[in-house]
């Protein structure tokens, strides 16, 4: 049984995490030939204060970016 975990950071909508799961699982359907019944997939927000890139977290650099623009 494939558990894929995926983490996310805040802010997609209901919508696209269904199309996310929906497409993720038939990737392991095709790649793996397991049955779509099998598959397990956990997905986790992230808030952006709880999530660094190049050594700031995503709230400091999309609220940086406001400002510059």
């Amino acid at each position: 049984m494939p558990i894929v975990n995926i983490q996310l950071i805040e802010g997609r909508s209901d919508a696209q995490k269904e199309a996310l799961i929906e497409k993720v699982t038939a990737a392991c359907v095709e790649s793996i030939d397991c049955t779509p019944e099998s598959v397990r997939i956990l997905l986790s927000d992230v808030a952006t204060q709880d999530f660094g890139v190049a050594g700031e977290s995503v709230a400091k650099r999309r609220a940086d970016k406001q400002t510059a623009s």
